[in-house]
């Protein structure tokens, strides 16, 4: 079952090999391990090496973030990013691979342009959750959270909009004690931050379709569709309650609800948007919870209903607590937006509008945790997946 986001300034960490590093303020960033130690002696990951890892991580993530940010040079014109901040240590693999994605980035910043999107600055800080050292090798745990400023194109842009990513680095050291990336990889359940690339392709098979469970009808994604105006005051629901909820719990979970986030399946995306639509007066139905009629969360117990992508769908439209709008761009505060990204008939990930600022609709989700991005930046992603907008 599927289901389940100032300038940046920072000073960039410099990383050395282990014989250079003692030549930064007599601190060694690596570990105390030199050309001269025994090859068979392996290398000891200490507190400064832990700390080289974060700088590390957070250099490469930085830098992807870097990309997305429009930013003039001296002369007025744009500023283009030469290679990685710092002498940031990669494998040629990986550095091939990052200029791929700085690369891959800076045509989604284009497309972002071409929409009227652009970001002033960016702030990205990683911390180190788990490192695991077996010989030469070192598996480290990180997340990164990620701040865009929006820049003022048309004037009503919300001030930020941000994620929470996490990823895993692999690193190996060298007989003479310097540590390189080999591998980085994913390990949130969604690449559904805006620096992130898109998920590799999979060979899939087209869902098999019954005809006992409604079906929504796509919406379209281009600009300026005809006016859908919504009743956000003195209705059935608070859609302002909604959009509070999922702000206030966009990285901080409620610990009244289970968290599903990294535990497969998807994810946390729909539980969260349940939690949001209940928040704002959406009324429980009890009753089986394999019965997509039935539609019920608490800590205890949950309908698939309330945190599975397809179940929601179903529900949504036989309960008529919802309607499908014809254009993503239609979606106001508190509307849902679905995705199918490889269009094999089974959607993938549930978002709710949190604002909605010059015609453009914004959204906060879970897996990955994100606060008010653009439908213009989702779509700016993933142009060739299949979009749900409802009504609620």
């Amino acid at each position: 079952m599927k289901s389940r986001k100032l300038k940046h300034t920072r000073r960039r960490a410099t990383i050395f090999t282990a014989a250079a590093a003692s030549a930064v303020a007599g601190v060694a960033l690596l570990p105390n391990w030199n050309a001269g130690a025994s090859t068979v002696t392996e290398p000891q990951v200490d507190a400064r090496t832990k700390a080289a890892f974060q700088s590390l991580a957070d250099a490469v993530f930085t830098d992807r973030t870097n990309a997305l940010v429009d930013r003039p040079s001296h002369d007025g014109k744009k500023a283009i990013a030469d290679g990685f901040s710092g002498k940031v240590k990669l494998s040629s693999g990986i550095g091939r691979t990052e200029n791929a994605a700085r690369k891959q980035l800076d045509d989604r910043k284009n497309r972002l342009a071409r929409n009227g999107e652009k970001y002033s600055a960016g702030s990205t800080k990683v911390t180190l959750d788990r490192t695991e050292v077996k010989g030469r090798t070192a598996v480290v745990r990180v997340t990164e959270n990620t701040t865009l400023t929006y820049a003022k194109v048309t004037g009503g842009e919300p001030g930020t909009t941000g994620f929470q990513a996490h990823h895993e680095l692999t690193f190996t050291a060298d007989t003479q004690g310097s540590w390189k990336v080999t591998k980085i990889r994913e390990t949130g359940d969604g690449y559904l931050a805006v620096n992130q690339l898109a998920q590799p392709k999979t060979t899939s098979v087209a869902a098999k379709t019954t005809t006992t469970t409604p079906a929504a009808p796509r919406a379209a994604i281009t600009k300026r569709p005809p006016a859908v105006p919504k009743n956000l005051t003195g209705g059935e629901y608070n859609y302002q309650a909604m959009a509070a909820y999922a702000e206030k719990h966009w990285t901080n979970y409620n610990p009244a609800y289970p968290n599903f986030n990294g535990a497969g399946a998807g994810g946390d995306c729909t539980n969260f948007v349940s939690q949001s639509l209940k928040e704002g007066g959406w009324k429980h139905v009890p009753g089986y919870v394999y019965d997509y009629t039935r539609w019920f969360g608490t800590a205890d117990i949950q309908s698939h209903s309330f945190v599975g992508v397809n179940e929601w769908s179903w529900f949504a439209q036989n309960s008529k607590r919802t309607t499908s709008l014809a254009n993503v761009y239609q979606m106001d505060v508190g509307d849902v937006l679905q995705v199918d990204f490889d269009k094999d008939g089974s959607k993938d990930h549930t978002m709710i509008v949190t604002s909605r600022r010059n015609g453009v609709p914004y959204l906060t989700y879970h897996s990955t945790n994100t606060l008010r991005r653009s439908v213009t930046s989702i779509i700016s992603s993933y142009p060739n997946a299949a979009y749900y907008a409802y009504r609620t």
